[in-house]
């Protein structure tokens, strides 16, 4: 069976992702940190969220500058979007390069962005230059749902926490981009770029 490695933040929509995805390949998920000194690390939130849906997960180290330009991209702009976007695009780009992972040979990699997202957002001409210089196959199996019926679904297959982004313990790389920018810019900053929204977490899956 084919392998696929699936960017995973501990929460519903990469979980989901991953579970879709299970019928037809083994799945791997990449828990996608920078590893800052003095800022936590995801790694284990997603450790500990990807055995409770039950697949392996593998920790994918990134790069800081990477993390530091997002940051800066992000204040200057006063809204995240764009270094979400730059994030993201840099965690696709490392996971499909394969010697993050050991150098496994995955024939696909897959992340839990969906139809009504508005960042991050990966376009047709990106994929397919990501296909062409990694020979790998991209998938975005949540791209033809809108978020009514990601939550059904999510619903019917996992068992999920939901709260505010600041309560909610996940594995995904924005806590580390909170986290940095508080230590570059202050508290205060972060209140101002992050609009308040919900984060999810999940449990395990449901029988």
């Amino acid at each position: 069976m084919p392998t696929v490695a699936t960017l995973f933040s501990a929460g519903k929509d990469s979980a989901l992702a991953a579970a879709l995805l299970d019928p037809f390949y083994d799945v791997t998920l990449c828990s996608c940190t920078f590893d800052l000194g003095g800022v936590p690390s995801v790694a284990e939130t997603a450790r500990e969220a990807g055995e409770q849906v039950g697949f392996p997960v593998a920790s994918v180290e990134l790069d800081e500058s990477v993390a530091r330009e997002a940051v800066d991209r992000m204040v200057a702009d006063g809204y995240p979007r764009e270094g979400i976007q730059l994030v993201h695009e840099h965690a696709l780009e490392t996971v499909a390069a394969r010697e993050a992972i050991g150098g496994t040979a995955f024939a696909a990699v897959t992340d839990g962005t969906r139809r009504d997202d508005r960042a991050p957002v990966i376009e047709r001409p990106f994929a397919q230059s990501l296909e062409d210089r990694h020979g790998i196959d991209y998938l975005r199996p949540l791209a033809g749902y809108g978020c009514g019926a990601i939550d059904d679904l999510a619903e019917r297959l996992l068992d999920v926490e939901t709260g505010p982004s600041e309560a909610i313990p996940t594995g995904d790389y924005e806590t580390e981009l909170r986290a940095l920018m508080a230590a570059e810019y202050g508290e205060g900053t972060v209140s101002e770029v992050f609009p308040e929204h919900v984060q999810s977490r999940v449990r395990g899956r449901r029988e």
